[in-house]
């Protein structure tokens, strides 16, 4: 499985991209955001149905593709 997040040191999730796929996937999530916003301003409804399902699919890619999975982490007693 690829590594393509780092793990959070406290917590549960991911921390920032470790790889350049991370950040392409980061990079990428962030501009069809502000692109489908700027598109349909008016429209908040046609934002939500589309950011929402992309934010989900994020996060499935980053659980997934996260050194050491997703667990809780208490920093340096892991």
């Amino acid at each position: 499985m690829p590594e393509w997040f780092a793990p959070k040191r406290h917590g549960l999730g991911a921390g920032l991209p470790c790889s350049w796929q991370g950040w392409a996937i980061l990079t990428a999530f962030m501009a069809v955001v502000v692109g489908v916003s700027i598109a349909f301003e008016d429209k908040p409804l046609v934002i939500l149905s589309i950011i929402l399902p992309m934010t989900l699919l994020l996060l499935v890619v980053t659980a997934r593709t996260t050194r050491g999975g997703w667990r809780w982490r208490w920093g340096n007693r892991d």
